[in-house]
């Protein structure tokens, strides 16, 4: 059977609804066609119950904790239940902070800020550089990338080894690889870090949009993730875990709401006593919506089920990879191989085409919205493509790129609002492209691949 005639099994599940399900675009060979949206690795589209959520509270917006108003008291009380759902939602202990921010890269570098004096820091090349990088003040140990979830456990164990006894330490780790999708062993790590006597943070900005995250099952000490990967609006995040590494650190922003008493002192200066909470890191005033939007995709998908969720999104990752597999010219890109688990998050290449030129034609000429380029993951990308760590990567029109090795690659993503047709369109746009190439011309503008007209 055909992977265009097997569609998923829908006793699994239909897609949750999204935003954008029934928009349409403009193709450059003639008429219009109901846009796939194959990129929620970068940004997936908002769930309809988030959005009407969110559109709901709209009119009785106020700032949080310093109103005596109706509306103030109320988006306090709106703003703190969504800290206490996000909290549930990750399995937190009682003693964890949950702290707003505006990504997974805030939430990162505010950790980043929060290191104590001397503390090494352990991350694998491997990284989507909102992990990779934060670590600036750190002595950082950049670990290779590892070719089997066992030779990343055994990696970690023999740097933590080596590592002076004494002082803090932390390992930064993805749960689900932004280029490959691939399920890092989290609990492993997290159990060698802690052997070692080293605390461990896990970004779970592709981990928590397709798998349940439990910082107690995990036994991770902090956890990261972003709104926008979470089926909510831009511009908001979460880190959440231990309180005293926190605690102890100067506010991530100094200014209002993270200061508790400001006087003045005798010398003409200032002195300031800081929240413990973990408003000592949300000085202004909050994202409000952006804390209610995430914790509404929360409960939407904690009432989908995960269970089913996974299951159907096992399905359409299986119906893609099959596909693919019958492309000979497409080679996809793994670290642990074809049996390894992973998330809706696929890249690959194809022989004889440079990959920004093939993306612009999926879109251009057939509706489809993937990704193409080195996914803030460059070191990983080049290591998956064989690459010289000089090597400039390139985007493309195909009279620059034929015959020439094309250092990056194309990455479809999907999730919870994915109807089948999408991806079954996606596999059928590759099979036709490899086969019969592009039917418009593209040129290169601005770094990018579009339509010649």
């Amino acid at each position: 059977m055909s992977v265009l005639t097997a569609a998923v099994d829908q006793s699994v599940c239909a897609p949750l609804p999204v935003l954008g399900r029934d928009v349409t675009v403009p193709l450059v060979t003639g008429g219009e066609v109901t846009y796939a949206a194959l990129d929620y690795a970068a940004s997936a589209p908002a769930l309809q119950r988030v959005w009407d959520d969110v559109a709901a509270y709209a009119p009785y917006y106020g700032s949080v904790h310093r109103g005596a108003g109706y509306l103030s008291q109320l988006s306090t009380d709106l703003f703190e239940n969504a800290r206490r759902t996000v909290a549930e939602f990750l399995g937190c202990r009682p003693a964890d902070q949950v702290v707003f921010t505006r990504s997974t890269t805030d939430s990162l570098n505010l950790l980043a800020r929060a290191l104590p004096a001397g503390c090494q820091v352990f991350v694998f090349e491997t990284e989507h550089h909102a992990s990779l990088l934060p670590w600036r003040d750190a002595e950082v140990t950049f670990l290779d990338a590892p070719r089997t979830p066992r030779q990343a456990v055994e990696t970690l164990e023999r740097a933590l080894a080596d590592r002076a006894p004494h002082g803090p330490a932390l390992v930064c780790v993805t749960g689900a690889s932004n280029v490959t999708g691939e399920l890092w062993p989290v609990r492993e790590l997290a159990a060698a870090a802690h052997a070692h006597g080293a605390r461990i943070v896990l970004d779970a900005a592709q981990l928590a949009p397709h798998h349940p995250v439990s910082v107690r099952e995990l036994d991770v000490d902090w956890v990261a993730f972003s709104g926008h990967k979470l089926y909510a609006p831009f511009g908001s995040g979460v880190l959440a875990g231990r309180a005293d590494w926190l605690t102890a650190a100067d506010p991530y922003l100094a200014g209002g709401g993270a200061s508790r008493k400001v006087t003045r002192r005798e010398d003409g200066g200032v002195a300031v006593e800081w929240h413990e909470s973990a408003a000592r890191h949300e000085a202004g005033s909050p994202n409000v919506i952006g804390a209610y939007s995430i914790a509404s995709a929360c409960k939407a998908l904690t009432e989908a089920g995960f269970d089913t969720l996974v299951a159907r999104e096992r399905q359409l990752i299986d119906t893609v990879r099959a596909g693919l597999a019958e492309v000979p010219e497409v080679r996809i890109l793994s670290l642990f191989g074809d049996d390894a688990p992973r998330v809706g998050v696929i890249s690959f290449v194809v022989e004889g085409w440079n990959s920004s030129h093939f993306a612009a034609a999926l879109s251009a000429e057939y509706g489809i919205g993937v990704r193409d380029g080195l996914f803030c993951a460059h070191p990983l990308v080049r290591t998956l493509l064989g690459a010289d760590p000089g090597t400039q990567g390139e985007c493309g029109a195909p009279e620059a790129a034929r015959g020439e090795k094309s250092l990056n690659a194309i990455r479809v993503s999907f999730g919870a609002g994915t109807p089948d047709e999408h991806v079954e369109r996606f596999v059928r746009a590759v099979r036709e492209l490899v086969r019969d190439g592009a039917k418009w011309r593209y040129r290169t503008e601005d770094g990018r691949c579009v339509p010649a007209v």
